[in-house]
């Protein structure tokens, strides 16, 4: 039988993560299991954009895509209860992270190296890995996102098992979390924001 939270969460639940963590994947099979709607705020993006992530990369650069991101994941923090899904580097922006700390409980999907790699072969929509080394790529955003990722609420590892087995996993990981905040425990400190982000 497959575990379900005990109490309906009380914020919205978003995922953060490097591509090819299963961010959308799990994403949605854990709003199902829910009972909640899905939001990928990389296709609200686009839908607000009027064209695709990789062709607002290659129009107008990170930056503004980082701005507008930024507002995106904000307007979508202030609907009512979902399960939304971000992109990779979403959660490197501090006023992003504040606001998910603010209004949401974060769920940092972590995967492995060679399974990333794996993973984001599949699909040629990736604007960081279409000229350069995609391993290489890879390993320097882990370097860099990872002690980010690690401030949000819960982590659980992603790893190559059924998408199902792993929703299991941030159920379990989510109703721990909402018990321990129901006795008191303290978030963890925030790291100070990079001088220097790639997308």
């Amino acid at each position: 039988m497959r575990p379900h939270l005990r109490q309906r969460p009380p914020r919205t639940l978003v995922l953060v993560g490097l591509m090819g963590a299963g961010k959308t994947s799990i994403g949605r099979r854990l709003a199902a299991r829910l009972g909640l709607p899905f939001v990928d705020a990389d296709q609200e993006i686009e839908r607000a954009a009027g064209c695709s992530i990789p062709e607002f990369f290659d129009r107008y650069g990170e930056p503004a895509f980082r701005e507008g991101e930024r507002r995106v994941i904000a307007r979508l923090l202030d609907q009512p209860l979902q399960v939304l899904s971000t992109g990779g580097g979403a959660f490197m922006d501090a006023d992003t992270r504040a606001l998910v700390r603010q209004r949401a409980h974060s769920i940092w999907l972590r995967a492995e190296l060679d399974l990333l790699v794996q993973r984001t072969a599949r699909r040629g929509n990736r604007p960081l890995l279409k000229d350069a080394d995609p391993r290489e790529t890879l390993r320097k955003l882990m370097d860099l996102r990872h002690p980010y990722y690690a401030q949000a609420d819960i982590t659980v590892d992603s790893g190559d098992r059924p998408a199902e087995d792993t929703v299991d996993r941030v159920v379990e990981a989510l109703q721990d979390y909402l018990d321990n905040e129901a006795a008191g425990d303290a978030p963890a400190a925030a790291l100070p924001q990079p001088a220097a982000l790639e997308s």
